[in-house]
Protein backbone atom coordinates (compact mmCIF):
# COMPACT_ATOMS: atom_id res chain seq x y z
CA UNK A 1 0.00 0.00 0.00
CA UNK A 2 2.81 2.39 0.94
CA UNK A 3 4.68 1.60 -2.25
CA UNK A 4 1.53 2.33 -4.28
CA UNK A 5 1.05 5.70 -2.56
CA UNK A 6 4.70 6.51 -3.14
CA UNK A 7 4.30 5.57 -6.80
CA UNK A 8 1.22 7.79 -7.15
CA UNK A 9 3.02 10.69 -5.49
CA UNK A 10 5.98 10.33 -7.83
CA UNK A 11 3.63 10.10 -10.81
CA UNK A 12 1.85 13.30 -9.71
CA UNK A 13 5.16 15.13 -9.35
CA UNK A 14 6.27 13.93 -12.80
CA UNK A 15 3.00 15.02 -14.41
CA UNK A 16 3.21 18.46 -12.77
CA UNK A 17 6.78 18.86 -13.99
CA UNK A 18 5.69 17.86 -17.49
CA UNK A 19 2.85 20.41 -17.46
CA UNK A 20 5.21 23.14 -16.22
CA UNK A 21 7.76 22.25 -18.89
CA UNK A 22 5.07 22.48 -21.59
CA UNK A 23 3.92 25.86 -20.25
CA UNK A 24 7.51 27.12 -20.27
CA UNK A 25 7.99 25.79 -23.79
CA UNK A 26 4.78 27.51 -24.94
CA UNK A 27 5.83 30.82 -23.34
CA UNK A 28 9.28 30.59 -24.92
CA UNK A 29 7.85 29.78 -28.36
CA UNK A 30 5.36 32.63 -28.15
CA UNK A 31 8.07 35.09 -27.13
CA UNK A 32 10.23 33.90 -30.03
CA UNK A 33 7.34 34.42 -32.46
CA UNK A 34 6.54 37.90 -31.11
CA UNK A 35 10.17 39.00 -31.43
CA UNK A 36 10.34 37.65 -34.98
CA UNK A 37 7.07 39.35 -35.91
CA UNK A 38 8.27 42.65 -34.48
CA UNK A 39 11.42 42.48 -36.62
CA UNK A 40 9.41 41.79 -39.78
CA UNK A 41 6.82 44.47 -39.02
CA UNK A 42 9.61 47.02 -38.50
CA UNK A 43 11.17 46.10 -41.85
CA UNK A 44 8.01 45.75 -43.94
CA UNK A 45 5.10 47.19 -42.00
CA UNK A 46 1.75 45.53 -41.42
CA UNK A 47 0.73 45.30 -45.09
CA UNK A 48 4.09 44.14 -46.39
CA UNK A 49 4.69 41.44 -43.78
CA UNK A 50 3.91 37.81 -44.59
CA UNK A 51 3.23 35.00 -42.14
CA UNK A 52 5.76 32.78 -43.88
CA UNK A 53 8.45 35.43 -43.43
CA UNK A 54 7.63 35.63 -39.73
CA UNK A 55 7.78 31.85 -39.41
CA UNK A 56 11.16 31.81 -41.16
CA UNK A 57 12.44 34.61 -38.91
CA UNK A 58 11.34 32.64 -35.84
CA UNK A 59 12.87 29.41 -37.18
CA UNK A 60 9.58 27.50 -37.08
CA UNK A 61 7.15 26.16 -39.69
CA UNK A 62 4.08 28.08 -40.74
CA UNK A 63 1.71 25.50 -39.22
CA UNK A 64 3.18 26.08 -35.76
CA UNK A 65 2.91 29.83 -36.23
CA UNK A 66 -0.80 29.45 -37.02
CA UNK A 67 -1.17 27.26 -33.95
CA UNK A 68 -0.23 30.24 -31.78
CA UNK A 69 -1.74 33.00 -33.95
CA UNK A 70 -4.52 32.31 -36.45
CA UNK A 71 -3.75 35.24 -38.72
CA UNK A 72 -1.50 38.27 -39.22
CA UNK A 73 -3.97 40.68 -37.63
CA UNK A 74 -4.08 38.67 -34.41
CA UNK A 75 -0.30 38.47 -34.37
CA UNK A 76 0.06 42.21 -35.00
CA UNK A 77 -2.30 42.99 -32.13
CA UNK A 78 -0.30 40.70 -29.85
CA UNK A 79 2.94 42.47 -30.82
CA UNK A 80 1.30 45.83 -30.22
CA UNK A 81 -0.11 44.88 -26.81
CA UNK A 82 3.25 43.48 -25.81
CA UNK A 83 4.93 46.78 -26.71
CA UNK A 84 2.14 48.87 -25.21
CA UNK A 85 2.48 47.02 -21.90
CA UNK A 86 6.09 48.23 -21.77
CA UNK A 87 5.42 51.86 -22.71
CA UNK A 88 2.16 52.61 -20.88
CA UNK A 89 3.44 52.12 -17.30
CA UNK A 90 6.39 54.42 -18.01
CA UNK A 91 4.16 57.20 -19.30
CA UNK A 92 1.61 56.72 -16.53
CA UNK A 93 4.35 56.95 -13.92
CA UNK A 94 5.69 60.19 -15.43
CA UNK A 95 2.24 61.80 -15.62
CA UNK A 96 1.42 60.94 -12.03
CA UNK A 97 4.67 61.49 -10.15
CA UNK A 98 5.44 64.55 -8.01
CA UNK A 99 7.74 66.32 -10.47
CA UNK A 100 7.05 69.70 -12.08
CA UNK A 101 5.26 70.11 -15.39
CA UNK A 102 8.59 71.00 -17.01
CA UNK A 103 10.20 67.79 -15.77
CA UNK A 104 7.17 65.78 -16.86
CA UNK A 105 7.44 67.20 -20.37
CA UNK A 106 11.17 66.41 -20.54
CA UNK A 107 10.73 62.84 -19.31
CA UNK A 108 7.59 62.17 -21.34
CA UNK A 109 9.05 63.32 -24.66
CA UNK A 110 12.34 61.51 -24.11
CA UNK A 111 10.69 58.22 -23.16
CA UNK A 112 8.05 58.43 -25.87
CA UNK A 113 10.44 59.22 -28.71
CA UNK A 114 12.93 56.58 -27.53
CA UNK A 115 10.19 53.98 -27.50
CA UNK A 116 8.82 54.95 -30.89
CA UNK A 117 12.33 54.78 -32.34
CA UNK A 118 12.47 51.17 -31.18
CA UNK A 119 8.92 50.39 -32.33
CA UNK A 120 8.34 52.59 -35.42
CA UNK A 121 5.49 50.43 -36.68
CA UNK A 122 3.22 51.30 -33.72
CA UNK A 123 1.88 54.76 -34.74
CA UNK A 124 0.64 53.63 -38.15
CA UNK A 125 -0.86 50.51 -36.58
CA UNK A 126 -2.82 52.53 -34.03
CA UNK A 127 -4.21 54.88 -36.71
CA UNK A 128 -5.02 51.91 -38.94
CA UNK A 129 -6.85 50.13 -36.14
CA UNK A 130 -8.78 53.23 -35.07
CA UNK A 131 -9.96 53.79 -38.66
CA UNK A 132 -10.80 50.11 -39.14
CA UNK A 133 -12.20 49.47 -35.69
CA UNK A 134 -13.13 52.55 -33.57
CA UNK A 135 -13.77 50.27 -30.60
CA UNK A 136 -10.07 49.43 -30.51
CA UNK A 137 -9.07 52.52 -28.54
CA UNK A 138 -11.94 51.98 -26.09
CA UNK A 139 -10.74 48.44 -25.48
CA UNK A 140 -7.21 49.76 -25.08
CA UNK A 141 -8.30 52.36 -22.54
CA UNK A 142 -9.76 49.61 -20.36
CA UNK A 143 -6.28 48.23 -19.74
CA UNK A 144 -5.19 48.96 -16.15
CA UNK A 145 -1.86 50.41 -17.29
CA UNK A 146 -3.43 52.92 -19.70
CA UNK A 147 -1.98 56.38 -18.89
CA UNK A 148 -4.18 58.59 -16.72
CA UNK A 149 -3.86 62.31 -17.50
CA UNK A 150 -6.09 63.65 -14.71
CA UNK A 151 -3.27 64.61 -12.35
CA UNK A 152 -1.32 66.19 -15.21
CA UNK A 153 -4.31 68.37 -16.15
CA UNK A 154 -4.91 69.48 -12.57
CA UNK A 155 -1.23 70.28 -12.13
CA UNK A 156 -1.20 72.43 -15.28
CA UNK A 157 -4.29 74.31 -14.08
CA UNK A 158 -2.66 74.96 -10.69
CA UNK A 159 0.61 76.16 -12.21
CA UNK A 160 -1.31 78.50 -14.50
CA UNK A 161 -3.22 79.92 -11.52
CA UNK A 162 0.03 80.36 -9.58
CA UNK A 163 1.67 82.20 -12.46
CA UNK A 164 4.27 79.49 -13.12
CA UNK A 165 2.87 78.83 -16.60
CA UNK A 166 1.27 81.08 -19.17
CA UNK A 167 -2.50 80.65 -19.57
CA UNK A 168 -2.83 77.40 -21.49
CA UNK A 169 -5.45 74.69 -21.64
CA UNK A 170 -4.06 71.47 -20.14
CA UNK A 171 -5.68 69.26 -22.75
CA UNK A 172 -4.30 71.37 -25.58
CA UNK A 173 -0.86 71.16 -24.00
CA UNK A 174 -1.06 67.37 -23.85
CA UNK A 175 -2.19 67.22 -27.49
CA UNK A 176 0.77 69.43 -28.46
CA UNK A 177 3.21 67.13 -26.68
CA UNK A 178 1.80 63.95 -28.21
CA UNK A 179 1.55 65.49 -31.69
CA UNK A 180 5.11 66.77 -31.76
CA UNK A 181 6.41 63.41 -30.61
CA UNK A 182 4.40 61.14 -32.85
CA UNK A 183 4.15 63.01 -36.17
CA UNK A 184 7.75 62.43 -37.32
CA UNK A 185 7.15 58.67 -37.10
CA UNK A 186 3.79 58.93 -38.88
CA UNK A 187 5.24 61.19 -41.57
CA UNK A 188 8.68 59.60 -41.83
CA UNK A 189 8.66 59.11 -45.64
CA UNK A 190 7.53 62.72 -46.17
CA UNK A 191 10.09 64.13 -43.76
CA UNK A 192 12.90 62.11 -45.35
CA UNK A 193 11.99 63.50 -48.79
CA UNK A 194 11.69 67.11 -47.61
CA UNK A 195 14.99 66.99 -45.71
CA UNK A 196 16.76 64.71 -48.20
CA UNK A 197 17.54 62.43 -45.26
CA UNK A 198 18.40 58.74 -45.27
CA UNK A 199 17.49 56.35 -42.45
CA UNK A 200 20.68 57.08 -40.56
CA UNK A 201 20.08 60.81 -40.60
CA UNK A 202 16.45 60.31 -39.58
CA UNK A 203 17.57 58.33 -36.53
CA UNK A 204 19.90 61.17 -35.55
CA UNK A 205 17.07 63.67 -35.99
CA UNK A 206 14.85 61.65 -33.66
CA UNK A 207 17.58 61.40 -31.06
CA UNK A 208 18.01 65.18 -31.11
CA UNK A 209 14.25 65.65 -31.09
CA UNK A 210 14.02 64.22 -27.55
CA UNK A 211 15.34 67.53 -26.23
CA UNK A 212 14.17 69.80 -29.07
CA UNK A 213 10.50 69.06 -28.44
CA UNK A 214 10.65 69.48 -24.68
CA UNK A 215 12.68 72.71 -24.93
CA UNK A 216 10.32 74.16 -27.54
CA UNK A 217 7.20 73.39 -25.48
CA UNK A 218 8.64 74.51 -22.14
CA UNK A 219 9.87 77.82 -23.59
CA UNK A 220 6.42 78.43 -25.05
CA UNK A 221 4.51 77.90 -21.79
CA UNK A 222 6.81 79.34 -19.12
CA UNK A 223 5.47 82.58 -17.60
Amino acid sequence: MRSRIKYLNLLTIWLNQLVNMNKLKDATSEKLILNAAKNIFIKKGMDGARMQEIADEAGINKALLHYYFRNKQQLFEAVFMNAFSLLAPQLNSILNDESSIEDKIIQFTSNYISFMSQHPYLPSFVIQEINRNPEFIIHLKEKPQFPNTQKFKLQVENEVKNGVLKPIDAEQLFINIISMCIFPFMGKPLIKVFLNADDGHFIKLMEKRKTEVSSFIINSIQA
